[in-house]
């Protein structure tokens, strides 16, 4: 069944409305956040905006965390050398976020602690306060994989987690669907 309203927020969704919440400086602010995040534990993380779906596609009733792992295969999240990948994607038609961690993190995390932060982001959204929610699930997302992935172990002898993936927040455009 096909969800009207869904489809109409969709379809008259602005293409721009991503810059209101996320402006450059609060990219920058993500990123500053995700690369200081990098050097506490051995995960990755990425952060994936998406403005809106394809009315095709919300008419089929994908949902936001069917196009989330989608995102998380197309940003190649899962290609880290010790499955440690995280994809924090936004859906803002829908406004919806989602958490997918790769197979290495995922077996040390509950479900439930990433659905904790998703709710917590989505408190400071609600309040048009994107940079803050956005900062703040890293931050949580950070705790979990610090206490649940450390740098010291048989992972990382060294004790250095090296970047494999990039640290800027992805807008994923329209037509990437």
């Amino acid at each position: 069944m096909v969800n009207f309203k869904r489809w109409l927020r969709h379809v008259f969704m602005p293409p721009w409305a991503w810059r209101r919440a996320f402006p450059r400086t609060t990219l920058d602010a993500i990123e500053a956040a995700i690369r200081a995040s990098e050097t506490t534990h051995g995960g990755e993380i990425r952060f994936a905006v998406e403005n809106s779906l394809a009315a095709s596609r919300v008419w089929r009733g994908i949902s936001g965390r069917e196009r989330a792992i989608e995102v998380f295969s197309q940003l190649r999240v899962w290609d880290t050398e010790h499955n440690s990948g995280v994809l924090v994607y936004l859906l803002l038609a829908d406004r919806d976020i989602e958490i997918v961690a790769d197979r290495g993190v995922a077996g040390r995390v509950e479900g439930t602690a990433w659905e904790a932060v998703a709710q917590a982001m989505e408190a400071a959204f609600r309040n048009g306060e994107f940079e803050r929610g956005a900062l703040l699930g890293i931050e949580q997302i950070s705790a979990l994989l610090t206490e649940n992935f450390p740098l010291a172990g048989h992972f990382f002898p060294s004790g250095g987690n090296p970047d494999e993936l990039g640290n800027r927040p992805v807008i994923v455009p329209r037509g990437h669907q």
